[in-house]
């Protein structure tokens, strides 16, 4: 038999306030209290769960109790808020009933901790799969990012919720989730630009400049210092016990989860650090000729990086912060705005524009977690909305939150109504009317569409002339005055006219949670929730992809001069669709409390849950819930656990589980009147009738205790006499076994003693004999030995005596020969041509061979290394080879140009584009293309030209336009001149009455010389089909120009022109070329 705990097992105070007793207000505060500092922070009412936030970890949620609370009785085990999720979960999956999950409470009470609690036990017991888990994993992953951008540290809760919430999760009929679509409702949208003292902005502005990299936020355009932007407030930056930097890391994974592209998040971002510069925007007046003030930008930095994330002209929005244009049916009449209705329309942009971000993020996130089968869904609502606020300030937003509120405890009211009803109905238990408070006539103070608050704040901000929040007040003044549920120093009620707690400008509520005072200052602006067009327009024409969806209206060609729905009306009709969803949905309920104002844990604050408890109405849910029936119980869990008091149902009873509960109950002589039969539970009117049968129970499982300990104890004793004798006898037998082991081993051991003695005495006997047979035989073989050895001697000794040293030096002779060529064979040297190493000569004698197979291994080593070259290769080689033998001990440049490898083609002329028409003017095969100077005789200057050579002509381009300067046939070079110094000059020399000496002889400069003139020289007797081309080395030669001769000459000197080479012209029949002696 299982044995099941029940709620009344070890109860620590009362788990269900149902059954507490007595009840007041008092011994509710009392019980909550004693479960609190016993770490239980989760009481029933009926079915609600009580949560008590504890403001510490507690070990109450782990994967084992998951597994403890599934498929578990909602009263079977202690409250948890585990036992309601999976009743919901169960009756959603099981009975094919939609559920909502409705979660309430005051800011720092607990509801968003609640709401992942739920979420994640729900995640953890339906099914498993790869789809299930990815559908699981995005539902779970979109909270970061909604706290993220809707959460923000207040003087209550470092992580509040400043935004209401509503997801529907979608299930199959197996009860996997398919996905979910999230609904929010006003967003706190005031934070943005301005925080009450103590309080941070929204979460995403610190952790974006926590935790973004350095690049991205010189990307953004941002620093890290929140001190450089006004719309965050510095006595509250830093939160103990929240890390902005891991927090942002966090968000950007799960955007990644959710399925937001890496485009996306940068958008979104930009999107963020807009407004952050948006924020730093100031103005100042400027006096126009008609005596009016404008607005002016002080400093436009933070516009121009604003404009340029988004895409805007920077213009188009300085124009829409300085000017407002009205449009009528037939005309547009454009206004300049003042400083404070510029930073009116700054602030208001900020706030849309956040406000508007953060509906297409809970838009984006429901395309991607959205089911996308098209059969009909089992469906789970989740909602977790602000409660009801109650501050020393309480404005336009508490107004609004506080209504929803109301609709809430009344739809609270009907459906636990409702649900009793049908459940007495469905166990034929006859009903009785439950008397309560309805909060209908607050709701229809409010929400009246003809006498409503919010439609008479609807109608001032619609109807034309002088609007203000005075007026307002007026107005309810005027037509609330008689309702009993508002109060105002003015209406027609006089008791208030000297009541000094309530202020000309305030007007006060009597909610269902107690009297709230409403301060009616900014609520005509706040309902209204202007954006002038020109900014909407402004943001339309901005090239960011997000900007466009955002603002539609701004486009144009859609211009709609309606005036757009109030934030009222907008919030009005959100709350009336919530309503009627919850209305079909099966309701279960969470009412979250906070203990204390510290946010410390062990503190329990009772005049501040005493308050919460009222406005929450538990003291009227509890009433409600005792006013028929206390508790119920179905008929075998309650004969499971009673039926030992009775003899005729212990220990079972054979029957059906309610004549075992009849009987049960007329054994113990309970009264009629305290309970009733339904078709499948027993309801138990008095909580003093089930304390009297948990007593009994106690009394008896006392009893039943004592008969187990006495039969325990007594079977225990006769157990351990049995084992003791069966003991006994093992211990005897073991030892008679070891003692008969030790005396075999003993007489086992001394025979082994005596078998190794004989064994090794006729072991040493056989080793002498066998040692004495070859000692025998080993002098036998010795003795024969030496006696072949003298016949053999004496036998050959006349033929030794001839030919002895003959054969002596012969023989030494191939000895030494042999060593020699096996030490040259391991000491061979590198195979590189130029490594000169060669082994020592061993003996005299050798030197001539020595010398001859050195020369031999170099020939032959050098014929391998020529072998590996390719056609390119060599001939590289072969103009290196000519080179030297050209300049070699000739040019002091020549040493620097070894090292470097002989490119030819430096401008890549068949590749560069720039130099395209050149490359077609010239049909040949360029061989050669450089930059070198021209020299001009005039002053000694150099011009840059473009050195081309071809097989057949040396050309001279311009290096700018590419055009040819000049073309001369190798066949008319007579000779080329170079000094013998580091310089790089040469002179091209040609030959008398050629048609290319007309112009004369070309002086030009190159950093390539050697290379220059080494293809000069090989290409030139090519081409000339005759001798080389003579080149001419000398420190002093003479060079045509035109119709004169000019000397170049060349001298050594200290460096001039820094430590470059310098030429000037002297006269008009020398140049001189100075070159430094460091060059």
């Amino acid at each position: 038999m299982e044995v099941k705990t029940s709620l009344l097992d070890n109860m620590i105070g009362v788990g269900d306030m149902v059954l507490l007793e007595p009840l007041s207000e008092d011994s509710f505060l009392e019980n909550l209290r004693n479960r609190f500092d016993h770490n239980e922070i989760y009481t029933y009412i009926g079915s609600v769960v009580i949560s008590v936030n504890p403001y510490r970890s507690l070990p109450i949620y782990t994967p084992d109790k998951v597994e403890e609370y599934r498929n578990r009785n909602f009263y079977e085990l202690s409250p948890h808020i585990y036992a309601l999720a999976d009743e919901a979960y169960r009756s959603l999956r099981d009975q094919d009933k939609d559920q909502c999950i409705l979660i309430t409470g005051e800011s720092g009470a607990g509801k968003t901790e609640a709401s992942k609690l739920v979420m994640s036990y729900v995640a953890a017991v339906c099914g498993k799969g790869q789809e299930v888990n990815k559908v699981k994993e995005q539902l779970l992953q979109s909270n970061p990012v909604l706290e993220a951008f809707g959460n923000a540290k207040t003087v209550r809760n470092d992580n509040s919720s400043r935004f209401g919430k509503y997801m529907d999760i979608e299930f199959d009929f197996k009860g996997d989730p398919l996905g979910g679509v999230i609904s929010n409702y006003l967003l706190e949208k005031s934070r943005v630009v301005k925080q009450p003292r103590g309080e941070r902005n929204f979460h995403i502005f610190y952790q974006l400049l926590s935790g973004a990299s350095d690049d991205t936020l010189k990307k953004l355009k941002l620093e890290r210092d929140f001190s450089k932007y006004n719309y965050l407030s510095l006595d509250s930056a830093a939160v103990n016990g929240l890390d902005d930097a891991a927090s942002f890391r966090t968000v950007r994974n799960a955007m990644q989860i959710v399925g937001f592209m890496e485009d996306e998040m940068q958008s979104v971002l930009q999107l963020v650090a807009a407004v952050l510069k948006l924020g730093n925007i100031e103005f100042k007046p400027e006096s126009r000729c008609n005596g009016t003030d404008e607005s002016r930008i002080k400093d436009k930095n933070d516009l121009k990086e604003m404009c340029e994330l988004l895409g805007i002209e920077q213009s188009v929005l300085e124009r829409a912060f300085s000017y407002r244009t009205v449009e009528a049916k037939l005309e547009k009449v454009s206004t300049t705005l003042n400083v404070a209705q510029a930073y009116y329309a700054r602030d208001a942009l900020a706030k849309n524009l956040y406000t508007r971000l953060f509906s297409w993020l809970v838009t984006r996130i429901n395309e991607s977690i959205k089911a996308q089968a098209n059969a009909r869904h089992k469906v789970m609502g989740v909602l977790d909305i602000y409660g009801f606020e109650i501050f020393e300030d309480n404005s336009f937003e508490q107004f609004i939150i506080n209504y929803c509120n109301e609709k809430l405890q009344q739809i609270f009211i009907e459906l636990t109504l409702r649900e009793e009803q049908e459940e007495y109905v469905r166990e034929g238990i006859e009903w009785t009317n439950i008397e309560y408070f309805n909060n209908a006539i607050i709701c229809d103070l409010i929400e009246n569409n003809q006498n409503g608050i919010l439609a008479m704040l609807d109608e001032e901000c619609l109807r034309p002339g002088t609007v203000t929040d005075e007026t307002f007040l007026d107005k309810l003044n005027t037509i609330c005055a008689e309702h009993q549920h508002f109060e105002s120093r003015l209406s027609k009620n006089s008791k208030f006219l000297n009541d000094h707690s309530l202020p000309h400008s305030c007007f006060r509520i009597q909610h269902y949670a107690g009297k709230v005072l409403y301060r009616t200052e900014g609520f005509v602006d706040k309902n209204n929730d202007l954006l002038y067009r020109d900014l909407s327009q402004a943001m339309y024409k901005a090239t960011h992809s997000l900007i466009k969806q955002l603002f539609p209206e701004g486009n144009p060609a859609k211009v709609n001069l309606k005036r757009p729905p109030t934030a009222g009306f907008q919030f009005k009709a959100s709350v009336g669709t919530l309503m009627r969803n919850l209305q079909t949905k099966n309701p279960n309920y969470i009412r979250c409390i906070k203990p204390n104002d510290k946010k410390a844990s062990h503190i329990f604050t009772e005049s501040l849950v005493r308050h919460q408890v009222r406005y929450l109405g538990l003291m009227e849910n509890v009433r409600v819930r005792r006013a028929g029936y206390a508790f119920r119980q179905p008929y075998e869990p309650c004969l499971e656990r009673y039926k030992m008091l009775c003899k005729r149902t212990w220990p079972h009873w054979r029957g059906p589980a309610r004549e075992g509960v009849e009987t049960l109950m007329v054994d113990l002589q309970v009264p009629t009147d305290e309970f009733s039969y339904g078709r499948s539970k027993i309801f138990i009117r008095n909580p003093r009738t089930l304390f009297f049968l948990e007593e009994r129970r106690r009394q008896c499982l006392e009893d039943l205790a004592t008969l187990i300990q006495k039969i325990y104890r007594g079977w225990k004793r006769r157990t351990e006499f049995l084992q003791l004798k069966k003991s006994q006898i093992v211990v005897a037998a073991w030892y008679r076994r070891f003692a008969q082991q030790k005396k075999y081993v003993k007489i086992k051991s001394a025979t082994t003693m005596v078998q190794s003695y004989t064994r090794g005495w006729q072991a040493r006997k056989l080793l002498r004999e066998l040692k004495y047979q070859k000692r025998c035989k080993e002098a036998v073989t010795t003795i024969a030995a030496y006696w072949h050895g003298t016949q053999v001697r004496r036998e050959y000794r006349k033929f030794f005596r001839a030919n002895a040293g003959k054969k002596i030096y012969e023989f030494t002779i191939q000895r030494i020969m042999q060593k020699y060529f096996l030490g040259l064979k391991h000491n061979m040297p590198p195979m590189s041509p130029i490594d000169k190493n060669w082994p020592a000569r061993p003996y005299r004698f050798l030197d001539g061979v020595h010398k001859e197979l050195q020369r031999i291994f170099h020939l032959w080593r050098c014929k391998k290394y020529r072998s590996r070259f390719t056609e390119e290769k060599k001939a590289v080689y072969e103009e290196k080879l000519e080179a030297s033998e050209i300049f070699k001990d000739k040019k002091a440049l020549y040493s620097s140009s070894v090292s470097q490898p002989f490119k030819g083609d430096y401008l890549e002329i068949s590749k560069n584009p720039k130099y395209q028409k050149l490359s077609s003017a010239v049909e040949e095969k360029v061989l050669l293309a450089d930059v070198v100077n021209k020299i001009n005789r005039a002053n000694g200057k150099g011009t840059a030209r473009i050195f081309l050579l071809t097989k057949k002509n040396v050309v001279l381009a311009d290096q700018k336009t590419g055009q040819v300067k000049a073309s001369v046939p190798l066949l008319d070079l007579a000779s080329v001149s170079v000094s013998t110094l580091s310089d790089g000059f040469f002179a091209l020399r040609l030959k008398q009455g050629s048609a290319s000496a007309i112009k004369g002889d070309f002086l030009l400069s190159s950093e390539h010389l050697i290379e220059i003139i080494t293809k000069l020289h090989r290409t030139g007797a090519t081409a000339a089909d005759q001798d080389q081309l003579n080149i001419d080395i000398s420190d002093e030669f003479l060079v045509q120009f035109k119709q004169d001769k000019v000397c170049v000459k060349f001298m050594r000197g200290a460096a001039r022109n820094g430590n470059s080479v310098s030429c000037k012209r002297k006269n008009n029949r020398l140049l001189e070329v100075w070159v430094p002696t460091t060059a």
